[in-house]
Protein backbone atom coordinates (compact mmCIF):
# COMPACT_ATOMS: atom_id res chain seq x y z
CA UNK A 1 0.00 0.00 0.00
CA UNK A 2 1.60 3.47 -0.99
CA UNK A 3 1.74 6.27 1.00
CA UNK A 4 -1.03 7.89 -0.64
CA UNK A 5 -3.86 4.58 -0.80
CA UNK A 6 -4.18 4.53 3.01
CA UNK A 7 -6.85 2.54 4.32
CA UNK A 8 -8.73 2.76 7.59
CA UNK A 9 -11.41 0.09 8.56
CA UNK A 10 -12.43 -1.17 11.92
CA UNK A 11 -9.25 -3.83 11.98
CA UNK A 12 -7.09 -0.33 11.93
CA UNK A 13 -4.96 -0.10 15.42
CA UNK A 14 -5.38 3.74 16.48
CA UNK A 15 -2.71 6.04 17.92
CA UNK A 16 -2.97 9.74 19.19
CA UNK A 17 -0.28 12.31 19.91
CA UNK A 18 -1.82 14.36 22.02
CA UNK A 19 -0.36 18.38 22.61
CA UNK A 20 -1.98 21.71 23.14
CA UNK A 21 -0.93 23.20 20.30
CA UNK A 22 -0.15 20.09 18.19
CA UNK A 23 0.10 22.14 14.79
CA UNK A 24 3.61 21.84 14.90
CA UNK A 25 4.32 17.72 15.39
CA UNK A 26 5.79 16.01 12.02
CA UNK A 27 4.95 12.60 14.50
CA UNK A 28 1.83 11.83 12.32
CA UNK A 29 3.55 12.54 8.51
CA UNK A 30 6.33 10.09 9.96
CA UNK A 31 4.57 7.44 11.24
CA UNK A 32 1.88 7.31 9.14
CA UNK A 33 3.89 7.29 6.03
CA UNK A 34 6.10 4.34 7.86
CA UNK A 35 3.18 2.91 8.77
CA UNK A 36 2.01 2.68 5.27
CA UNK A 37 5.35 1.97 3.68
CA UNK A 38 5.81 -1.62 5.79
CA UNK A 39 1.90 -2.59 5.43
CA UNK A 40 1.17 -2.24 9.00
CA UNK A 41 -2.81 -1.29 10.10
CA UNK A 42 -2.40 1.45 12.29
CA UNK A 43 -2.87 4.95 12.24
CA UNK A 44 -1.67 7.90 14.04
CA UNK A 45 -4.02 10.71 14.84
CA UNK A 46 -3.04 14.51 16.09
CA UNK A 47 -5.22 15.37 19.14
CA UNK A 48 -5.68 18.79 20.49
CA UNK A 49 -6.06 18.44 24.56
CA UNK A 50 -6.23 21.02 26.75
CA UNK A 51 -4.44 20.58 30.00
CA UNK A 52 -7.39 20.97 32.03
CA UNK A 53 -9.27 18.29 29.89
CA UNK A 54 -6.39 15.94 29.79
CA UNK A 55 -6.90 13.03 32.99
CA UNK A 56 -10.31 12.48 31.72
CA UNK A 57 -9.62 12.10 27.88
CA UNK A 58 -6.48 9.59 28.91
CA UNK A 59 -8.71 8.03 30.92
CA UNK A 60 -11.73 7.42 28.54
CA UNK A 61 -9.90 7.03 25.35
CA UNK A 62 -7.76 4.41 26.08
CA UNK A 63 -10.31 2.44 27.33
CA UNK A 64 -11.17 1.89 23.71
CA UNK A 65 -9.36 -1.72 22.67
CA UNK A 66 -8.30 -0.59 19.38
CA UNK A 67 -6.66 1.98 20.60
CA UNK A 68 -2.61 0.90 20.97
CA UNK A 69 -1.51 4.21 22.84
CA UNK A 70 -0.22 7.50 22.39
CA UNK A 71 2.53 10.33 21.82
CA UNK A 72 2.71 13.42 24.16
CA UNK A 73 4.38 16.75 23.47
CA UNK A 74 4.14 20.27 25.08
CA UNK A 75 2.65 20.57 28.11
CA UNK A 76 1.38 16.93 28.88
CA UNK A 77 4.67 14.78 29.17
CA UNK A 78 5.04 15.86 32.96
CA UNK A 79 0.82 15.38 33.44
CA UNK A 80 1.31 11.95 32.44
CA UNK A 81 3.29 10.73 34.90
CA UNK A 82 0.29 10.53 37.25
CA UNK A 83 -2.24 9.10 34.83
CA UNK A 84 -0.67 5.79 33.85
CA UNK A 85 -0.43 2.81 35.99
CA UNK A 86 3.47 1.88 35.25
CA UNK A 87 6.28 4.50 33.91
CA UNK A 88 10.16 3.33 33.07
CA UNK A 89 13.40 4.16 35.11
CA UNK A 90 13.84 7.28 33.23
CA UNK A 91 10.40 8.53 32.72
CA UNK A 92 10.61 8.42 36.98
CA UNK A 93 13.85 9.62 37.22
CA UNK A 94 12.77 12.82 34.60
CA UNK A 95 9.43 13.17 35.80
CA UNK A 96 7.71 12.79 32.79
CA UNK A 97 6.38 10.65 30.08
CA UNK A 98 6.27 11.07 26.22
CA UNK A 99 4.26 7.50 25.40
CA UNK A 100 1.54 5.60 26.93
CA UNK A 101 0.85 2.09 25.64
CA UNK A 102 -2.39 0.10 26.32
CA UNK A 103 -1.75 -3.35 27.31
CA UNK A 104 -4.46 -6.09 26.85
CA UNK A 105 -5.95 -5.91 29.98
CA UNK A 106 -6.93 -2.52 30.24
CA UNK A 107 -3.57 -1.41 32.03
CA UNK A 108 -1.05 1.58 30.89
CA UNK A 109 2.72 1.56 30.89
CA UNK A 110 4.38 4.84 29.97
CA UNK A 111 7.99 5.45 28.81
CA UNK A 112 10.11 8.50 28.15
CA UNK A 113 12.12 8.30 24.97
CA UNK A 114 13.87 11.69 24.83
CA UNK A 115 16.80 10.99 26.52
CA UNK A 116 17.02 7.91 25.26
CA UNK A 117 17.06 9.51 21.69
CA UNK A 118 19.92 12.05 22.78
CA UNK A 119 22.32 9.30 24.18
CA UNK A 120 21.61 7.00 20.85
CA UNK A 121 22.58 10.39 18.53
CA UNK A 122 25.69 10.72 20.58
CA UNK A 123 26.28 7.03 20.23
CA UNK A 124 25.99 7.21 16.33
CA UNK A 125 28.05 10.15 16.56
CA UNK A 126 31.07 8.29 18.12
CA UNK A 127 31.34 10.47 21.46
CA UNK A 128 31.64 9.16 24.52
CA UNK A 129 29.74 9.41 28.01
CA UNK A 130 30.88 7.08 30.73
CA UNK A 131 33.10 8.75 32.85
CA UNK A 132 32.64 12.42 30.32
CA UNK A 133 32.95 15.85 32.17
CA UNK A 134 29.16 17.41 31.07
CA UNK A 135 27.72 21.11 31.44
CA UNK A 136 24.25 20.87 31.11
CA UNK A 137 22.34 23.84 30.47
CA UNK A 138 18.96 24.15 31.38
CA UNK A 139 16.83 21.62 33.39
CA UNK A 140 13.40 22.42 32.21
CA UNK A 141 11.55 18.86 30.11
CA UNK A 142 13.97 18.21 27.59
CA UNK A 143 16.73 18.95 30.41
CA UNK A 144 15.38 16.19 32.70
CA UNK A 145 15.30 13.68 30.21
CA UNK A 146 19.18 14.36 28.81
CA UNK A 147 20.56 14.43 32.69
CA UNK A 148 18.33 11.08 33.44
CA UNK A 149 19.72 9.26 30.27
CA UNK A 150 23.49 10.55 31.02
CA UNK A 151 23.20 8.93 34.17
CA UNK A 152 22.12 5.82 33.45
CA UNK A 153 24.73 5.57 31.10
CA UNK A 154 27.46 6.39 33.67
CA UNK A 155 28.36 10.05 32.97
CA UNK A 156 31.12 10.95 35.53
CA UNK A 157 30.84 14.36 36.12
CA UNK A 158 26.92 16.47 35.04
CA UNK A 159 27.01 20.09 36.16
CA UNK A 160 23.55 21.50 35.45
CA UNK A 161 22.87 25.41 35.44
CA UNK A 162 19.41 26.98 34.60
CA UNK A 163 18.96 30.50 34.82
CA UNK A 164 16.10 29.66 37.57
CA UNK A 165 18.87 28.24 40.40
CA UNK A 166 15.88 26.19 42.43
CA UNK A 167 14.83 24.32 39.20
CA UNK A 168 18.24 23.17 38.79
CA UNK A 169 18.58 22.51 42.58
CA UNK A 170 15.55 20.01 42.35
CA UNK A 171 16.45 18.24 39.09
CA UNK A 172 20.00 17.78 40.88
CA UNK A 173 18.46 16.42 44.03
CA UNK A 174 16.33 14.05 42.12
CA UNK A 175 19.21 12.96 40.21
CA UNK A 176 21.40 12.56 43.21
CA UNK A 177 18.51 10.40 44.83
CA UNK A 178 18.40 7.63 41.58
CA UNK A 179 22.14 7.74 41.89
CA UNK A 180 22.06 6.69 45.65
CA UNK A 181 19.50 3.80 44.69
CA UNK A 182 21.43 2.54 41.86
CA UNK A 183 24.95 2.80 43.58
CA UNK A 184 25.97 5.35 40.30
CA UNK A 185 29.36 6.77 41.02
CA UNK A 186 28.36 10.24 38.92
CA UNK A 187 29.52 13.23 40.36
CA UNK A 188 25.97 15.64 40.01
CA UNK A 189 25.84 19.05 41.21
CA UNK A 190 24.54 22.52 40.68
CA UNK A 191 26.40 24.85 38.27
CA UNK A 192 27.00 28.11 39.70
CA UNK A 193 27.87 29.97 36.92
CA UNK A 194 27.66 28.97 33.17
CA UNK A 195 31.16 28.58 32.02
CA UNK A 196 31.35 25.56 30.00
CA UNK A 197 35.75 25.75 30.47
CA UNK A 198 36.99 22.19 31.42
CA UNK A 199 33.97 20.14 30.41
CA UNK A 200 34.20 17.85 27.61
CA UNK A 201 30.58 17.47 26.67
CA UNK A 202 28.57 20.95 26.94
CA UNK A 203 24.77 20.53 25.72
CA UNK A 204 22.26 23.50 25.63
CA UNK A 205 18.37 22.56 26.89
CA UNK A 206 17.70 25.73 26.87
CA UNK A 207 15.48 27.65 24.41
CA UNK A 208 18.07 30.31 23.76
CA UNK A 209 18.85 29.80 19.75
CA UNK A 210 15.75 29.65 19.04
CA UNK A 211 15.43 32.84 18.16
CA UNK A 212 17.99 35.10 16.56
CA UNK A 213 18.27 37.71 18.80
CA UNK A 214 18.29 34.98 21.85
CA UNK A 215 22.02 35.51 24.16
CA UNK A 216 23.83 32.35 23.89
CA UNK A 217 23.62 29.97 26.17
CA UNK A 218 27.07 29.38 26.81
CA UNK A 219 30.34 31.95 25.76
CA UNK A 220 31.20 29.59 22.91
CA UNK A 221 35.35 31.22 23.17
CA UNK A 222 35.12 29.44 26.40
CA UNK A 223 34.64 26.41 25.72
CA UNK A 224 37.43 23.71 25.26
CA UNK A 225 38.97 22.96 21.66
CA UNK A 226 38.75 19.76 21.87
CA UNK A 227 35.07 19.83 23.24
CA UNK A 228 32.19 18.21 22.08
CA UNK A 229 28.83 20.89 22.04
CA UNK A 230 25.03 19.12 21.63
CA UNK A 231 22.14 21.99 20.63
CA UNK A 232 18.61 19.87 21.22
CA UNK A 233 16.97 23.19 19.38
CA UNK A 234 15.16 21.56 16.71
CA UNK A 235 15.85 24.47 13.90
CA UNK A 236 16.35 24.28 10.19
CA UNK A 237 19.44 26.59 10.48
CA UNK A 238 22.30 25.78 12.80
CA UNK A 239 21.61 27.72 15.78
CA UNK A 240 24.10 30.66 17.01
CA UNK A 241 25.72 28.25 19.19
CA UNK A 242 26.42 25.86 16.27
CA UNK A 243 27.61 27.92 14.31
CA UNK A 244 30.23 29.77 16.49
CA UNK A 245 31.33 26.33 17.49
CA UNK A 246 32.07 25.74 13.86
CA UNK A 247 34.24 29.20 13.40
CA UNK A 248 36.21 28.03 16.59
CA UNK A 249 36.42 24.52 14.83
CA UNK A 250 34.54 22.97 17.66
CA UNK A 251 32.93 19.42 17.29
CA UNK A 252 28.97 20.95 17.30
CA UNK A 253 25.88 18.31 17.08
CA UNK A 254 21.90 19.32 16.46
CA UNK A 255 19.05 17.75 18.21
CA UNK A 256 17.75 16.18 14.87
CA UNK A 257 19.42 13.06 15.44
CA UNK A 258 18.00 13.26 18.92
CA UNK A 259 14.57 13.14 17.58
CA UNK A 260 15.54 10.17 14.26
CA UNK A 261 17.18 7.87 17.32
CA UNK A 262 13.63 7.86 19.25
CA UNK A 263 11.77 6.49 16.18
CA UNK A 264 12.55 2.69 16.54
CA UNK A 265 12.52 3.09 20.32
CA UNK A 266 8.49 4.05 20.11
CA UNK A 267 8.07 1.61 17.47
CA UNK A 268 9.48 -1.40 19.68
CA UNK A 269 7.17 0.13 22.80
CA UNK A 270 3.83 -0.33 20.76
CA UNK A 271 4.64 -3.72 19.60
CA UNK A 272 6.24 -3.31 16.15
CA UNK A 273 9.49 -4.76 16.79
CA UNK A 274 10.37 -5.89 13.21
CA UNK A 275 10.22 -2.67 11.97
CA UNK A 276 12.00 -1.16 14.71
CA UNK A 277 15.01 -3.59 14.18
CA UNK A 278 14.26 -2.44 10.64
CA UNK A 279 15.09 0.71 10.81
CA UNK A 280 17.62 0.89 13.70
CA UNK A 281 19.46 -0.86 11.15
CA UNK A 282 19.44 1.88 8.57
CA UNK A 283 17.46 4.98 9.78
CA UNK A 284 18.56 7.12 6.31
CA UNK A 285 14.09 6.29 5.57
CA UNK A 286 13.63 8.22 9.44
CA UNK A 287 16.03 11.28 8.24
CA UNK A 288 14.54 11.83 5.47
CA UNK A 289 11.17 11.77 6.51
CA UNK A 290 12.11 13.74 9.44
CA UNK A 291 14.61 16.24 7.65
CA UNK A 292 13.47 19.93 8.59
CA UNK A 293 11.09 21.41 5.73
Amino acid sequence: MSTTERRITGHTQVFFIIGDPVSQVRAPEVYNALFARHGIDAVLVPMRVAAADLAGWVRHTLRAQNVGGLWATIPHKPALVGLVDRIDPLARVAGAVNAVRRCADGSTDGALFDGIGFVKGLDQAGIPIAGQRALMLGAGGGGQAVAAALLSRGIGELAVHNRSRARAEALVAQLQAEAAVTGSASVIRVADHNDPGGFGLVVNCTSQGLKADDPMPVDPARIDVGAVVVDIIMSREPTPLLRACAERGIAGHAGFEMLVQQVPEYLRFFGHEALAQTLQQDLTEVRALLRPR
